[in-house]
């Protein structure tokens, strides 16, 4: 046998050996895996997995009403150190203070026109609703937008909700503006409130910021959105309305 072919058949013995080892430290660790079960398998019986799957999913028996809150920066607390100082969680601590089986959601977003809030509404319904609070009109005025712009749009989201989700109750909040934005414009956006809740019989908040508005003490240094004592404020004048609904009355 030549030199070169003695070397490539040790090569070859080298390699088979390694091929081994590698196969057998493999080996071991399944071996001690599988024997840590003590054998056995547990079997999981169709009411187990009906727990477990309970658990992920939920119990749509139990779930609870959900109470949505589709406004702008006052609804998003906007300023706030913490969210969970805005309205909406404001009157989520309310209801499970009186064991009422609702999720508050906030769908509020800062900056938000009527015309912004017409064109999210329809994703928003991708979940189950059963009070809906639309709190959207004050950027359009302090824009100067058109009232009938902002009353179609309004109008337009109404419509959606009650195509949609034609079970949940709306609830829609009013809005003033300052006095600066000239007295006919500021009457007739107050007013236009009050004629969309009466055209749609829905129950009307006529002015969220009530007891709030122009007060120095429960507002932020802009003068227009609430501090964490006004956001309480807001929710006691939001419940005044949605309290008797919560409750079924």
């Amino acid at each position: 046998m030549s030199e070169y072919e003695n070397k490539q058949l040790n090569l070859h013995f080298t390699a088979c050996t390694m091929h081994k080892l590698i196969r057998l430290c493999y080996i071991i660790p399944l071996v001690l895996i599988l024997s840590c079960g003590g054998g056995e398998s547990k079997k999981t019986t169709p009411e187990e997995t009906a727990t477990e799957t309970s658990q992920l999913t939920g119990d749509s028996k139990n779930s609870a009403g959900t109470i949505l809150c589709f406004g702008d920066s006052i609804t998003a607390g906007y300023g706030l150190e913490n969210s969970n100082d805005a309205f909406p969680a404001v009157l989520q601590q309310k209801i499970d203070s009186l064991n009422l089986n609702y999720v508050v959601v906030n769908s509020g977003l800062s900056g938000e026109t009527t015309a912004g809030g017409k064109s999210r509404i329809d994703w928003v319904l991708n979940q189950n609703i059963d009070i809906f609070i639309l709190e959207l009109g004050a950027n359009d005025g302090l824009r100067g937008i058109p009232l009938s712009e902002t009353l179609d749009n309004l109008q337009s989201i109404i419509n959606t909700v009650e195509e949609k989700s034609p079970n949940t109750k709306i609830i829609l909040a009013g809005m003033q503006l300052p006095p600066n934005m000239g007295q006919d414009y500021t009457t007739k956006f107050r007013e236009l409130y009050v004629q969309i809740a009466e055209a749609n019989n829905l129950s009307l908040i006529p002015f969220i910021l009530k007891n709030v508005a122009g007060i120095a003490a429960l507002n932020q240094k802009d003068g227009i959105h609430p501090t964490v004592e006004g956001h309480k404020i807001v929710a006691h004048t939001v419940w005044e309305v949605l309290g008797p609904i919560a409750n079924g009355n």
